[in-house]
């Protein structure tokens, strides 16, 4: 993938650039737009220091994709992504610390990680997670990756009974086989009520699922983000080559946090 290269959007206007993060700077760029919208939006609780980062040693195992408005520059989202060749120099997936990933393990070909995904508060549309995804699945088909897996999350401020009500969505519609099924080390505990309205999937697990992933079983209740992390896996021949048709014609604008912390 280029160091830089212009998409266009679903207007046909080449208003945002997607590239990797080439130097330390961009990449602290990254970590301070995660840090604002998980503990500023989403009450994680991260130390942020007195530069305001959300960081960890994978960080300098990963690389970092980035979006920006063309125009100023600004960075409007980001992602991180954890090959298999480097994971096992990072202490192993960041999902594992999560999840059992024995199934992971077992399966054929190349296997990488996406996680920390976000999107600015002003730019959440389809158009910028669109650009994100196709500079995303530009390097797993150049690179030949095989799957694709992280984490979306679900939030848990209603105590449970949003988060519940989707995850019944979930398993109506988008569950993987039972062979490819993981286990959460801490399961979502129950909750005592319904949410008052119908539960709307979060931008993140609706990108997901447009692709044709599936979610992999129950999902991990992660208590310093609040949220119920949701494992998802997609294989990449499902997505080659009618990725970016098939993605930019079913991506909605969206106004609520996009978010994905593996």
């Amino acid at each position: 993938m280029s160091a830089s290269m212009a998409i266009q959007t679903l207007n046909n206007s080449p208003r945002f650039v997607v590239a990797f993060a080439e130097t330390s700077a961009e990449i602290l760029e990254t970590q301070q737009l995660r840090y604002r919208i998980f503990a500023g939006e989403l009450g994680a609780s991260i130390d942020g220091g007195e530069e305001g980062i959300d960081s960890d040693h994978y960080d300098q195992y990963c690389k970092h994709l980035t979006v920006r408005e063309a125009h100023t520059g600004r960075l409007v989202a980001c992602t991180r992504i954890l090959t298999d060749d480097l994971a096992p120099k990072a202490g192993g997936f960041y999902s594992a610390g999560e999840f059992d990933l024995k199934m992971i393990d077992a399966l054929p070909g190349r296997v990488m990680e996406v996680g920390r995904t976000c999107v600015d508060a002003e730019y959440r549309s389809g158009a910028v997670i669109a650009v994100l995804w196709q500079g995303l699945a530009e390097f797993i088909i150049k690179s030949g990756f095989d799957y694709l897996f992280g984490c979306a999350s679900i939030g848990l401020e209603d105590g449970g009974a949003n988060a519940h009500a989707i995850l019944e969505q979930i398993k109506d519609k988008y569950m993987a086989a039972n062979w490819q099924r993981v286990r959460p080390l801490i399961p979502l505990p129950a909750a005592d009520a319904r949410p008052a309205q119908r539960a709307k999937l979060p931008p993140l697990l609706r990108a997901y699922f447009s692709l044709g992933a599936k979610a992999c079983g129950e999902p991990y209740w992660d208590r310093d983000f609040n949220c119920a992390d949701v494992f998802v896996l997609v294989n990449v021949t499902d997505l080659h080559p009618r990725y970016a048709r098939h993605f930019l014609e079913r991506t909605q604008h969206e106004e609520t946090p996009l978010a994905g912390h593996a």
